[in-house]
């Protein structure tokens, strides 16, 4: 699922393990090209082992579900959430570190704000089929009870506080409104230089009504009689 998701030095692997990760690796990229070429709902895993050169019983010792051979990071997604959080800045509120990893993200090219080549096929990929849509929306509430979970932990919610779940939700959503406009955008035509001044500027009006509360958007206008 692109890049790598977490930058932290990992534990050296054994020789075995090595081998393991690799070959799990080789069967995600292999799915993940047929889903995207075919479409999801019309490659099967036995397609994905004939083309690995595996069994069908070893995809599935890799990968429990098809959905997971497309989403073959998400644990690595939900844990970097939590991360994003956990090590944030001195000082540092959660809407504050969410903006800055979004927009480090547009400086990257991250897979976390689908500003880079090809995310416009990988998300027509997840909404043409009903069961990565499904799963795609699977992962982000995961994602965000995370997210929730933490902030109540920091802050001392009680069970019956809505808050955490409320920021998180609200933090989450306007990330999956930039994405999918960056996405949009790029399946219209336009390459990531000539949208680059309009995503930035986006983005720092969207985090701009998280940080700053939209109570003052859009009044009716006085009645001139």
């Amino acid at each position: 699922m692109g890049e790598e998701i977490d930058r932290r030095p990992e534990p050296r692997l054994g020789l075995r393990e090595r081998k393991k990760r690799e070959t799990r690796r080789r069967i995600a990229d292999i799915a993940t090209g047929l889903f995207i070429t075919r479409g999801f709902d019309n490659v099967t895993v036995a397609d994905v082992a004939r083309v690995a050169d595996v069994s069908v019983n070893t995809v599935f010792n890799y990968f429990k579900t098809k959905e997971d051979l497309f989403f073959d990071r998400q644990d690595e997604m939900i844990e970097t959430a939590g991360h994003a959080f956990r090590d944030r800045r001195p000082g540092e509120g959660v809407v504050a570190v969410f903006r800055r990893r979004f927009f480090e993200g547009l400086d990257e090219g991250s897979y976390r704000t689908a500003f880079h080549e090809g995310s416009e096929v990988w998300m027509k990929t997840v909404s043409d089929s009903p069961a990565l849509t499904a799963r795609s929306r699977e992962l982000g509430r995961r994602m965000k009870d995370v997210l929730a979970d933490l902030l109540a932990e920091e802050t001392g919610a009680g069970p019956d506080d809505i808050a955490p779940r409320a920021v998180a939700s609200m933090i989450y959503a306007a990330q999956g409104v930039l994405i999918e406009e960056i996405a949009a955008r790029k399946s219209a035509g336009e390459t990531l230089q000539e949208m680059r001044e309009d995503v930035y500027a986006s983005a720092a009006r969207v985090f701009d009504l998280l940080e700053h509360g939209i109570g003052d958007y859009a009044p009716k206008p006085a009645d001139d009689r």
